[in-house]
């Protein structure tokens, strides 16, 4: 509680003083809290994948089966579950002040938006996505040029006419809502989709006969959202720990002790993001070492640490790397 004397202060005065102060915390304390940055994440596939990385970052989302509305334990965030094939057009517009959605989708918006991060995750996989146009493997259609006025069906109709245009081909390009596979070659030539493996082309016995784009998820921004200070402050602080978060996935910690003589040899061969950690040991004849490597090469480094002199290895998860 706030509450002011002086000489010339009476118990009355007094308690009006700290009356007065209390509500003008208040007052400041609800400006605070209305500052919200308005973000769009994807509804679908994508969903869970988005959630679990604001969870690593460090924000925690929770939405009901069938609502639209996440709530977050972050007051200054209000986000709002939108298809990503729409999230650039709302963000563009200033519906919403950022978004997380694909390269894809921006680009076949072509949505004047500010890309704040390139953010390389997806459904399954940490590759990039590919939208590619597919035929029958029995088909005669070998290249773009081929689709002369041929039939085409995708949800990616602005990039397909696009593609087309570019190329010199008339095609007629249809809308659709999805399960593009089973349409070729009975009802349409070839489809526009997008694709992380290929594995739902090849069941189809389908075959990719070009890759239009390649695509990551963006974090994506309003402009007249981007000028504004606080808003923007709150977006490079997602996107930093966002980041971080990614950077984390294919790393791990790794820590040993290691003698002195035997330290040369260790540190030739141990990577590090810059170079390893070196803490001293009760016993002045060894040393700890720690460093962070690529999780994909711990499984053979391991073992040659251990033969170079390396003892009481641990290797750790990480939740966050910020370079």
């Amino acid at each position: 509680m706030y509450r002011f004397f002086g000489p010339n202060l009476d118990p009355a005065r007094d308690l009006l003083y700290t009356l007065y102060a209390l509500e003008n915390r208040a007052r400041l304390s609800t400006e605070v809290t209305d500052l919200k940055l308005k973000i769009g994440l994807p509804k679908g596939s994508l969903q869970e994948s988005t959630f679990a990385m604001f969870k690593k970052a460090g924000w925690t989302f929770r939405v009901g089966s069938r609502s639209y509305t996440p709530t977050c334990d972050d007051d200054e965030l209000d986000a709002l579950l939108v298809r990503p094939q729409e999230i650039p057009r709302y963000v563009e517009d200033g519906i919403l002040d950022a978004g997380l959605t694909g390269r894809d989708w921006v680009v076949d918006n072509d949505a004047d938006v500010v890309e704040v991060a390139d953010l390389s995750y997806n459904k399954t996989t940490t590759r990039p996505l590919r939208v590619v146009a597919a035929v029958h493997e029995t088909s005669d259609i070998k290249t773009v040029k081929d689709l002369e006025g041929k039939r085409i069906s995708t949800e990616y109709v602005n990039l397909t006419k696009r593609w087309l245009a570019e190329n010199g081909v008339s095609a007629q390009v249809e809308f659709s809502w999805g399960a593009c596979e089973m349409k070729v070659p009975q009802l349409v030539d070839a489809i526009v989709v997008n694709t992380e493996t290929g594995s739902s082309l090849r069941a189809n016995s389908l075959r990719i006969m070009d890759t239009i784009l390649e695509s990551t998820a963006r974090l994506i921004a309003n402009k007249a959202s981007w000028d504004d200070p606080w808003k923007r402050e709150k977006m490079e602080q997602l996107a930093m720990l966002l980041m971080g978060a990614l950077n984390a996935e294919r790393l791990v910690g790794l820590k040993m002790n290691v003698r002195k003589d035997d330290l040369p040899k260790v540190t030739s061969i141990l990577p590090a993001l810059n170079r390893p950690t070196l803490s001293p040991l009760a016993d002045e004849t060894w040393v700890a070492v720690e460093t962070v490597i690529n999780e994909e090469t711990v499984r053979d480094l391991i073992p040659q640490l251990r033969h170079a002199g390396a003892e009481g290895l641990v290797e750790y998860p990480l939740n966050k790397v910020i370079y």
